[in-house]
This record gives structure tokens, sequence and C-alpha cells, in this order.
């Protein structure tokens, strides 16, 4: 599911590496219409989701001849996920449009690859709920969370003291509050070592990305605010690590690439042999670790925030970024204002602490309301 996006595509590149292994059943696009279609004639699926509805007709008559289902529509995300040939999900949609297709891959009792983190951002309680009630597993695709994944293998029954996500920093590290007054949408798309989507590029700027990625290990990893730190990795070689109780750490590390987490959550328990480039200790002498400033990179402190409110509040702070890095991307905010909105609408929007996916969707929806209030620049 987004099979057009960076994770998509990357997914695609090591299911071709392996074609006795794995059978692509469906793969689905928001918007790319074209590059759906060049992947639905390139790897044969029975089926393909193009969400914008106004694109179906395009996409139909270009694989009418294929025998390839075509469907359209955010209901369609639900229901293809639910084909009796389908065993395992890999969620790469963008932001919130991912949480109901995930839970209903989960309804179906289909295994979940998850690179959407918003899913367990917005409703981890109701995911993870759902997951275990249905005999689901879900192995995460996010480095860092794959990286912690990979060190408890063997570890399982061992309890966890403390986990460190770690983070590049982004292309600001170092910045001053009033240095990021002035950043430009192209400075912050440049992200110094990975390659990634705009919205993912942007959060990773701001920091909120890895803030979403605090609130999503606390639900894939059942771990409490205190047990989850982040610490600054400008090299992202150290992708996370894990301290257990005695006090030993297991870190896992090697070269930025996205392919290799994609792939250990396609085929867990195995590790396949690959050709990535390989990690050198000596390109790298040193590697380095720094505190996050929680005064200029807010958002990260906000996420920690919300975490520690539960309920729905990291479903508020989550609709209010989506809306506010887009507005960043639309040029009609400045870079530093995207904090500012989301610290507004988590301040303004009702904590529901028990709440259903009903109160999910409408504290989404007012969120965004709300977010989408702020005055231009």
């Amino acid at each position: 599911m987004g099979s057009t996006g960076s994770i998509g595509t990357q997914a695609l590149e090591v299911i071709e590496s392996y074609p006795d292994l794995f059978d692509l059943q469906v793969i689905t696009a928001q918007s790319n219409a074209d590059l759906l279609i060049q992947q639905a004639l390139k790897f044969q699926p029975n089926a393909v989701v193009i969400g914008d509805e106004s694109k179906y007709q395009l996409v139909k008559e270009a694989l009418f001849d294929e025998g390839i289902q075509v469907y359209a529509g955010a209901d369609s995300l639900c229901q293809v996920v639910e084909f009796n040939q389908v065993n395992v999900v890999l969620t790469a949609l963008v932001g919130y449009a991912g949480l109901k297709p995930t839970l209903a891959a989960i309804e179906a009792g289909k295994d979940i690859a998850l690179a959407n983190k918003e899913t367990l951002v917005v409703a981890g309680a109701l995911v993870t709920e759902r997951a275990k009630a249905k005999g689901v597993n879900i192995y995460p695709v996010d480095s860092e969370h794959s990286a912690i994944f990979q060190c408890l293998v063997g570890e399982f029954h061992n309890p966890i003291e403390k986990i460190y996500l770690t983070a590049s920093g982004g292309p600001f590290r170092g910045f001053t509050a009033e240095q990021l007054q002035d950043v430009t949408k192209a400075q912050a798309l440049k992200h110094p070592n990975w390659s990634m989507g705009a919205k993912i590029t942007i959060d990773s700027a701001t920091m909120m990305n890895k803030g979403l990625e605090v609130i999503e290990a606390k639900w894939l990893f059942n771990l409490k605010e205190e047990q989850i730190d982040v610490i600054v990795h400008p090299q992202s070689i150290v992708h996370s690590l894990v301290q257990f109780t005695d006090g030993s750490m297991k870190a896992q590390m090697g070269l930025p690439d996205m392919k290799l987490p994609i792939q250990f959550a396609l085929t867990y328990p195995h590790r396949l042999p690959t050709d990535f480039p390989r990690f050198n200790f000596m390109d790298y002498p040193q590697l380095t670790f720094e505190k996050p400033d929680l005064n200029v990179f807010k958002n990260l402190g906000l996420a920690y925030e919300a975490m520690k409110l539960g309920g729905t509040a990291a479903c508020a702070l989550n609709a209010a970024n989506e809306v506010a890095v887009q507005l960043f991307l639309d040029e009609k905010i400045r870079f530093a204002d995207i904090a500012d909105i989301n610290e507004n609408v988590l301040r303004n929007t009702e904590v529901i602490l028990q709440p259903t996916l009903e109160d999910y969707i409408q504290t989404d929806t007012l969120a965004r309301k709300l977010a989408s209030q702020h005055s231009i620049i």
C-alpha cells in the first residue's frame, strides 16, 4: 500500500530481487497513476487501487489488456487487503490515511509490515489491541524501530530497561531558534543522510518525525514514556539501541538504506543475502552522539507531552502536523510556524482518554480544522 512512494518503490526492488520468494498480489497509490501503471505492467499483480477516483479510467484503460483488476477510492484500500491470497500487507501510505486500511488488514488476519508510523501514533491502543486479539504480527519497517526489533531477537523474555532512538538531527542540527525563522522549503527538503518523501523529510527537519517514532515505539514495544530516549547521531550508522536491565546494550548498525529494514520485515526471521554496500569502519573513524535541543526543536517535546496525555492527544498532534507541513510545503507558513501550530492544537483540543475509532476520526477532523485556521504569511 503506497507502492509509488519512497518506501513502496524500494520495497518493489526488494521483491524483484527474490522472485521465487514473493508473490505480489496488490499495489496501491493515491495519485501517481503513471508510476502505478508502470509498476503494474512490470510486476503483474492481481489488482491495483488508485486512491484518486478521477484517475480510475486512465488506470483501467492502461491495464485493460493485462487482466489486472482496477479499483479506486479509499474504501477499496480497505477491501483489497482482505483478499484471501494476501499474507502480508506492507503499509507505506503517508500519514493518517494508513489507519483504516491497516485496521482492515488486521481484522482480516493479515500480518503487517508497518512503514506508516502514524497508524500507531493516532490509534496505538486500538491497533495493538486488535492485532493481539487477531494474532496478527506487526513488523516495524522504520529503520529505528527495525533496529530495536533486531536487537530484541532472542531477547524477547528479557525485560527492556531503556531504548535509544537515534536521530540524524536533520539539515538544521545546531541551528538556533532565530536561525530557524529564515529556513526555506528547499533547505528543509535537503536531508543530509536519507532519501525520503517530502512529508517525512520536513518532519525530520522539524524533528517531529522522531517525536512520532517515540510514540510508535511505545506501542510497538509496550514501553513507558521514561523508557524511551532520543539521541542525535549525525552519521546515521547506529540505527537505535536497546539497554537491558543488566546494563548491557545492543545496537543495530549499518549504512543508511531503507531496503534493509523493509527486507527484514518481509523475511523475518530469516536474513537473506544482499548486494547492498557494506559499512567500513575506516570510512567513519568517529561516531558522535549529542542531546537534542528541545528548546529549538519543540516538536519532539510536544510528542512526549502528547504521549503523556494519552488518549486522543497524539491523534490531534499528528493531524495538526500533517496540515502544518502541507501549509509549509505550499509556502503559506514559515518553517518555525509548524511547531507553533502543533502546540496550539495540542493545547486546545479535548483529550478523550478511552477513545473509540469514531473518537479518533472526530479528533482528527477537529484538529485539522483548528490547524488550518492559522494565519498564513
